[in-house]
């Protein structure tokens, strides 16, 4: 069986986070490992309080999995901070892991910090894909958001990405604001390709992010190239926000199976 790790935050609520990562990782059929790097206290309302996990207690979660069970893949989520994407690297490296899909997850939807720039920086060179939102594009790049808005100022800004940090790069368009919801992706060597976004009911899309890079991760993981794994991981996704699950009184969880 196809094995995927995934290094990121706990929500409680179960609409993001590790939790997300392990409903996609399972509905492809893998087995999916985990790493902690923070517990949240969230639910579909929002993120009111944060508990950063000891740097050095997620090294030995990860020497614990990468040392017994080799993962065919690995997301990265949420890292928030120097220490924890400094022991990342190392064991990441140590134990030659591949398939490496990090979204880089800056803040939560409602503003909580749970990453940094640093970070993003640390753990680049073992980075295979990057999934960055707009939001998060503008951070890393040190832009405004509204510099973001128009296709061309997208492909740019991806470009600038993939020489920055050496590796490919999927920009989100969950964001945009001129009635299109593409994504954009630019390979480490190559041309940029547009995605389109099949616009699903409105719904809740809690957690859509972390859905969508493991879900990447799998296909990686189970030998697929990089844009067909996410070609499918988006079409998965779609046809998840589609059944339009509804729980909670905030931002609801997606129906992904």
């Amino acid at each position: 069986m196809k094995t995927v790790l995934t290094i990121a935050a706990s929500d409680p609520s179960g609409g993001a986070g590790i939790q997300a990562d392990l409903r996609a990782i399972t509905a492809h059929g893998l087995y999916g490992m985990t790493a902690l790097t923070a517990l949240t206290v969230q639910n579909t309302l929002g993120v009111t309080g944060v508990e950063i996990i000891d740097p050095g207690f997620l090294g030995e979660q990860l020497c614990a999995v990468l040392s017994d069970i080799p993962p065919d893949a690995v997301k990265i989520g949420a890292m928030p901070g120097l220490a924890h994407a400094r022991v990342t690297d190392f064991f990441l490296r140590e134990f030659k892991a591949t398939n490496v899909v990090f979204d880089p997850v800056l803040a939560s939807t409602g503003g909580a910090p749970l990453g940094t720039i640093d970070a993003v920086e640390i753990l680049a060179p073992c980075v295979s894909l990057l999934t960055p939102n707009l939001p998060e594009a503008a951070k890393l790049l040190g832009r405004d958001p509204s510099e973001l808005a128009t296709p061309d100022k997208i492909e740019s800004a991806a470009a600038e990405l993939v020489k920055r940090f050496r590796t490919a790069v999927l920009l989100k368009g969950g964001h945009r604001t001129d009635g299109s919801f593409d994504d954009y992706f630019l390979p480490l060597e190559g041309d940029g390709v547009w995605l389109p976004t099949r616009i699903a009911p409105p719904c809740g899309n809690h957690g859509t992010g972390c859905l969508l890079s493991s879900s990447i991760a799998c296909g990686l993981a189970s030998g697929l190239p990089m844009l067909e794994s996410i070609r499918r991981a988006k079409e998965r996704l779609s046809d998840a926000l589609a059944r339009g699950l509804s729980l909670g009184y905030g931002n609801s969880p997606v129906d992904f199976r």
